[in-house]
């Protein structure tokens, strides 16, 4: 798990083989006037989805882990706290290939981390992270998806 402000995200451009596109989409972009929906960066492997959800407590926000791709969440407009737990320290749970992700309802972080906006959290498929928690009615926030590998 990597946290720390959106503009640096230019020094973390050895991480992934995307990341590099993914700060070039950041400079010609405004995240906050895309409209919400998938927006491509490169193809299938490198987008970002615009979206609305409401804020969450902590046992109401669900853990989740991811096989093939990493994320870059992005909070908008409002505060949003992730919990955070090593995949290797969750429970066996189904995976659900189609939309590389396993969900695990009613476990929580062992530690929490809060984004505000301008910030990022980048979460590894090594890093179970479980988002949304915040008191927001709705936060708005960017999900980069970006192909691991």
């Amino acid at each position: 798990m990597i946290i720390d402000k959106i503009e640096n995200l230019k020094n973390y451009v050895g991480v992934n083989r995307y990341f590099s596109k993914v700060v070039d989409f950041l400079e010609a972009n405004d995240l906050n006037s895309l409209e919400n929906g998938k927006h491509e960066i490169d193809g299938a492997d490198c987008f970002v989805n615009i979206m609305d959800t409401k804020g969450k407590t902590k046992e109401e926000a669900v853990m989740e882990t991811h096989r093939r791709m990493l994320d870059i969440q992005i909070p908008l407009n409002a505060d949003e706290t992730y919990g955070y737990t090593p995949t290797a320290d969750l429970p066996e749970a189904e995976y659900n290939e189609t939309k590389d992700v396993t969900k695990y309802p009613g476990v929580q972080g062992e530690s929490f981390v809060t984004c505000h906006p301008g910030m990022m959290a980048i979460f590894l498929p090594e890093d179970g992270h479980q988002p949304c928690i915040g008191t927001a009615e709705s936060i708005h926030k960017a999900v980069i998806k970006i192909a691991v590998g």
